[in-house]
Order: C-alpha cells, then sequence, then structure tokens
C-alpha cells in the first residue's frame, strides 16, 4: 500500500514538471509578475515587526526594543481611534453605497443604446476623467466650488442662493469626496461590466421578445440575472476598501476646519510617520486597518457565499 502511494507521488511529481517543461515559456511571462508581488507586495510585509518595537532608525529594525502590543493598546485607549474609525467607516460605507452602484448602472445605459456613434462616444467621454491624476481632479474641485471665482457659486448667486465656501464646511466634506470619485471612476470601472453584458446569449433577448418582453423588463429579467455574478464579485473585493481609503484625495480635500469627518486612518497614519517620525505607532494603526479591511471582506464574502451561492473562496 505504502508502495503505492509512493509510486502515485511520484508521477504527479513527473507530470507536474513535464507540464512546467512543456508550458515554461508561459512560466517565463509569469515571473516578472511573481517577482513584482514578491519584492513589492510580500517583501515588505516583513517590516510590520516595527509595529511591535519602539522603533530606532540609529538602531535599526533588528537592535531596536521590542514592546509587543504597546501601541496598540496606546492606539485603543487614545482619544484619535473613536474619530478615526468613524471617519474611515462613514466615508467608505459612503464611497461604497453611492460610487458602486453608479458604473453598474452607466453600464446599462450604455448597453441600451443603438446608434454605435453615440455610445463609442459616451464611452469615450466617460473614459477620460480616469486618466487624470488625482492632483488634478482635488483642483478641478477646488477651483469650481471656490467662493470667488467658482462656476458653483457663480450658478447659485445667478439663482438667489449666496456663495459658500465648500471646501472648508464639514457638512459637504464627504459628498465633495465622493461625487469626485464617481465622476473620475464611473467610466473606467464600467468597462468590467460592460465585458459581462458581451457575454450574455443574445438568444435570450430573442426569446423574450418573442414572448412580448419589454426592454425595461428584459433588463429587470435577462440583462441584470446575467451580471449580477459579476456584480457581487466587484461588490466583495470593494467591501475590503471600506477603511482602506487612500490618504492622497482626503489630504488634497480637508482642512484644519474638516479634520473632524475627514481625518482618516491613512491620514493619521501619514502625519504620525512621516511627519512626526513616530513610526512605530503609524505602522500600528496602518496595521490595524488593514486587519479590519480584511474582515470586512471575509464577513461579505461569507454573507454572499450563503444567500447568493456567489464568492470569491
Amino acid at each position: 500500500m505504502n508502495r503505492h502511494k509512493q509510486k502515485l507521488q511520484t508521477a504527479g511529481g513527473n507530470t507536474f514538471w513535464k507540464r512546467a517543461k512543456r508550458d515554461r515559456q508561459l512560466w517565463i511571462i509569469l515571473l516578472p509578475c511573481i517577482a513584482f508581488y514578491a519584492l513589492f507586495r510580500y517583501g515588505p510585509m516583513y517590516g510590520l515587526i516595527v509595529a511591535f518595537k519602539e522603533y530606532d532608525i540609529w538602531d535599526g529594525l533588528i537592535k531596536s526594543d521590542w514592546v509587543g502590543f504597546k501601541h496598540f493598546i496606546e492606539f485603543f485607549h487614545s482619544q484619535d481611534f473613536v474619530l478615526l474609525f468613524r471617519n474611515t467607516l462613514l466615508l467608505g460605507l459612503s464611497n461604497l453605497v453611492f460610487s458602486f452602484p453608479f458604473p453598474i448602472l452607466f453600464a446599462l445605459l450604455l448597453n441600451e443604446v443603438r446608434i454605435k456613434k453615440l455610445k463609442t462616444l459616451a464611452q469615450t467621454v466617460s473614459y477620460l476623467p480616469s486618466f487624470l491624476s488625482v492632483v488634478i481632479v482635488c483642483s478641478m474641485f477646488i477651483d469650481l466650488l471656490s467662493p470667488t471665482h467658482g462656476l458653483v457659486n457663480t450658478i447659485l448667486e445667478n439663482l438667489g442662493f449666496p456663495r459658500t465656501y465648500f471646501i472648508i464646511k464639514p457638512e459637504w466634506f464627504r459628498f465633495i469626496y465622493v461625487s469626485s470619485g464617481i465622476w473620475q471612476s464611473m467610466g473606467y470601472s464600467a468597462i468590467i461590466y460592460l465585458a459581462a453584458l458581451s457575454g450574455i446569449d443574445k438568444t435570450l433577448y430573442e426569446a423574450g421578445e418573442i414572448d412580448g418582453c419589454g426592454r425595461l423588463r428584459a433588463i429587470w429579467h435577462i440583462t441584470i440575472p446575467g451580471i449580477l455574478p459579476t456584480v457581487i464579485t466587484m461588490f466583495i473585493i470593494s467591501s475590503g476598501h471600506i477603511m482602506r481609503i487612500g490618504y492622497e484625495k482626503v489630504l488634497l480635500l480637508y482642512t484644519p476646519v474638516t479634520y473632524k469627518v475627514a481625518d482618516v486612518f491613512s491620514t493619521f497614519v501619514y502625519r504620525k510617520g512621516l511627519e512626526n517620525w513616530d513610526f512605530s505607532y503609524a505602522t500600528a494603526v496602518g496595521l490595524f486597518e488593514s486587519v479590519i479591511a480584511i474582515i470586512f471582506l471575509f464577513i461579505t464574502n461569507n454573507i454572499s457565499k450563503k444567500f447568493t451561492q456567489n464568492s470569491i473562496w
């Protein structure tokens, strides 16, 4: 019996190497991708040990004193924890709830356009903002919302409303953040849904038309179910980013007046680590943020798997 198992294992190993030799060109193509993730994604994870040490740049990573969970406990007992957690969660949820449906709706509308030139023009125009950097997009919105020469305030003034300095108003920050993200990424994010739409069997629409199914009913009963697995997968992935809000746009849009609603984990890590040189504390906060993001990802995936039978794993 043991000999039989050994033969099977040997045969399996030989088969693997035979396939690897046969597909060596594909492995060579894959090597740069493997190297990228090894060097820039998994390699830096060793630096997470800084969160458990009192890091000193002169002593180095190895010789710095080990302090365990000191920085995590200090962060959890600080006044910043509740503020940062609330702001990050609310901003992430707002971004998910309002930004996620727009690319889907845009893809559905484009799919219903029968004039090919108009469809191509709409796609091209919608893609353009995604090629702009975050700095340019934020600068455009700041100029548009300027209280002196901004287009939005000029229109409001002509309609009889007073000029408002939207950027320094805490109640407007989340709206500005989310709307700028929708404008910049809607067209580019719709590409994956357009690809899913192209994979729907056209005979289903023909059968629906024979049965008297109108365009709205066809969208509801054929189109949406056809792209639902893609939508669920993208939703699960997006849910993992609820707590992973990039610091770039927030830094460019927030002001000291809007800290109470705009300050999030990533901006706090930026200030603590790069401005105050408190690397250990900043790493601890960043690690906590990543753990919460993973928890959200697992929860969403399990809920989707239970109720829709669709999941990432």
